[in-house]
């Protein structure tokens, strides 16, 4: 679904925008920022996303898109390029600014908005050169998106079309391909050979370019190899081996990279050339709070640090993500070196209000497990509802042929006294229909009571199936360790719907501290 969505995104209408002049290009403006973590941007004034960090001056830059999608709006609003500038990450010191360029602004083949993943990099000739994947006006290829090269004498422009005729990259230039020509990666070896890479949805290119940074050389290469391989490739080369970061989605409940196909991790391979062959290595960042991962790589005063980015700022979401920045560390012990996972930090965060939900400390299951890989398990307590959710943003039970009845459960280390609950239903089609995700039926919680097993919970009030609004139910105090909610799907008499849960609260009789539930341990029931 992730895929498709994306896909309708980068085929369907796009918003009308006047034009502006190519030379309308106005001095960035600067704030002075002192972060005290990740996210650098967390206030939700700015959301920035797709990092590409270098270094320039002596300092650490990193140039990133700008999300500006509405709370309720599944879709990328990515109108201008940003950027950020540290002399030193762990002093907190970042330097903004909020717009640098927008595609119009120096692309006249290029159409308003949609500022994709670009990368800057400094040339032979020291000048600074900016790939960028736009949209390209008056084209009837079947797939519009494009990179064109952008050249400046700064970081901060002006910036200049380095090739006004057009694109270096399409589904035209230099040949033929029917692949979403976007997230372009590209480097200088060692030797003043340039290389350019780029690609989407699993297909992957990469390219010679001559040494005035513009012109292909050729030939056009499909990279293979890259095991899961998704989107935004990042080339990199370390100890005469090449590196190539990329967002991976190979998912399912054994898969080292994401249970969620929505979902990508940072995944990562080798090769003793620049055109490979590639060699799987492994995972470097596990799934974030955002659906979509996208990361850049650099070393900058003897230390490597991976860019990447969440949905962790305030208002944050999958069309609101933030760039973050930590450590990458090496293991040198082998050969080629191993790139250690690289665990995210986060900004010192409030303590969490007490709260009679105590569902955030258990353990949750369901009867349909291992969960459609569209979905995600963890979702269910995760304390977040949105008001457009993705299908990772919630358990499901979609499948060809849906059962009448499903349940989710949760287990806790220890017995937990209860008296109430509170589920947030969520539908595409209406109640009483027999296809696609509708309102249950009607449902039931369960406890569980040792030797006598599953019973219905005692008293308990309507049990509402709207999926507007929490639903919920109180009932007399039971102590168990494992609650379940039983669910009878919709049905027109043929088929029955599936379900989907977005938020399952457990209530206590009392407020308490939050306790969040460790990634370890599977308790039991029994």
């Amino acid at each position: 679904m992730r895929n498709s969505l994306k896909l309708a995104l980068a085929a369907g209408a796009f918003a009308s925008v006047a034009p502006v002049s190519v030379s309308a290009q106005q001095a960035p403006t600067a704030r002075e920022l002192t972060v005290p973590g990740n996210p650098i941007l967390a206030d939700g004034d700015y959301y920035s996303t797709d990092p590409a960090p270098f270094v320039a001056d002596g300092q650490l830059w990193i140039l990133a898109g700008r999300d500006e999608a509405a709370a309720d709006v599944n879709d990328f609003i990515m109108p201008e390029w940003q950027l950020l500038k540290t002399a030193d990450p762990a002093s907190g010191e970042w330097t903004h600014y909020p717009a640098i360029l927008k595609p119009e602004n120096v692309f006249a083949w290029a159409e308003p908005a949609r500022a994709y993943a670009g990368q800057i990099i400094q040339g032979p000739d020291k000048r600074y050169y900016l790939y960028a994947p736009v949209l390209e006006k008056n084209s009837d290829a079947k797939d519009r998106f494009a990179i064109g090269v952008a050249v400046a004498d700064s970081p901060l422009g002006p910036w200049r079309d380095a090739h006004p005729s057009g694109p270096i990259i399409s589904q035209k230039v230099p040949v033929a391909n029917d692949i979403q020509n976007i997230d372009p990666t590209t480097m200088i070896d060692d030797d003043g050979r340039v290389y350019i890479y780029w690609g989407t949805f699993g297909q992957m290119r990469g390219m010679e370019l001559a040494r005035d940074m513009i012109t292909p050389k050729g030939p056009e290469l499909e990279m293979k190899g890259l095991t899961g391989f998704f989107e935004a490739p990042w080339i990199m080369k370390r100890k005469g081996t090449y590196y190539m970061l990329y967002a991976g989605n190979r998912a399912g409940p054994t898969s080292d990279c994401t249970p969620a196909v929505y979902h990508a991790c940072i995944a990562y391979g080798t090769a003793p050339s620049p055109m490979g062959p590639w060699t799987y290595r492994g995972v470097v960042l596990k799934p974030v709070s955002s659906t979509t991962s996208h990361s850049g790589a650099v070393e900058f005063k003897g230390q490597w640090y991976l860019a990447y980015h969440t949905a962790d700022a305030k208002g944050g979401g999958h069309f609101r993500r933030s760039v973050a920045l930590d450590k990458m560390e090496w293991d040198d012990s082998v050969s080629p070196a191993r790139i250690l996972p690289v665990v995210p930090t986060l900004r010192p965060q409030p303590p969490l209000a007490p709260s009679r939900n105590i569902a955030r400390s258990a353990w949750a299951t369901a009867s349909n497990d291992p969960v459609p890989v569209q979905f995600w398990i963890k979702s269910l307590n995760d304390g977040v509802v949105k008001e457009a959710p993705l299908p990772p943003d919630m358990w499901g039970s979609w499948s060809p042929d849906n059962p009448p009845s499903q349940w989710i459960e949760y287990r806790w280390d220890q017995p937990v006294t209860i008296d109430g609950s509170r589920i947030r239903f969520w539908n595409d089609q209406p109640a009483g229909s027999g296809v696609g995700v509708a309102p249950p039926a009607k449902w039931h919680l369960e406890y569980w009571s040792g030797k006598k097993g599953w019973k219905p919970v005692p008293g308990a009030s309507a049990y509402g199936t709207a999926t507007d609004a929490f639903q919920e139910v109180a009932f007399p105090k039971v102590t168990t360790r494992c609650l379940r909610a039983v669910m009878e799907a919709s049905g027109d008499g043929k088929t029955h719907a599936a379900l989907a849960v977005q938020e399952w609260e457990v209530l206590a009789p009392t407020s308490q501290p939050v306790v969040l539930r460790r990634e370890d341990g599977e308790p039991t029931c029994r």
